[in-house]
């Protein structure tokens, strides 16, 4: 898959809980369909240009190849559509938006305390890959 026609995800560079799922993503995306997108960058700032700053890094997002966007707990389903054996957890994720989007909104805010238990090296980890596949 060209690097163009990759899904971007975008995620908040700032958050190491935030790299360290993109970086989980990463290690679990074997045909490479995903490629990571730091919300603040020049590139993130372009695709999420039709959105306001807190709206921006309020959520996480998915942007298709056609540029299509999905944010939050409604970008859950079709990136579970991607991912090797993702394809039964994303129609559970379409049949429950209200439920996902809620355990979304739940993580995201404590995902101080979510993320305290992942070492330092779990997080370079993730680094890395995303390093790589930026």
């Amino acid at each position: 898959m060209s690097a163009t026609a990759r899904w971007r995800v975008l995620y908040a560079e700032g958050c190491g809980f935030c790299r360290w799922c993109i970086g989980v993503l990463l290690a679990l995306d074997r045909h490479r369909a995903l490629r990571p997108v730091a919300i603040g960058s020049a590139e993130g700032r372009m695709l999420l240009a039709d959105l306001d700053e807190q709206a921006r890094w309020a959520s996480w997002h998915l942007v298709d190849p056609d540029g299509r966007r999905t944010s939050g707990g409604a970008a859950v389903a079709p990136l579970l559509d991607l991912l090797p054996g993702g394809r039964a957890p994303a129609a559970l994720a379409r049949a429950l938006p209200g439920p996902v989007d809620g355990g979304y909104r739940l993580v995201v805010r404590h995902r101080s305390l979510v993320g305290r238990p992942i070492g330092r090296r779990a997080r370079a980890r993730a680094d890395r890959r995303i390093a790589r596949r930026s």
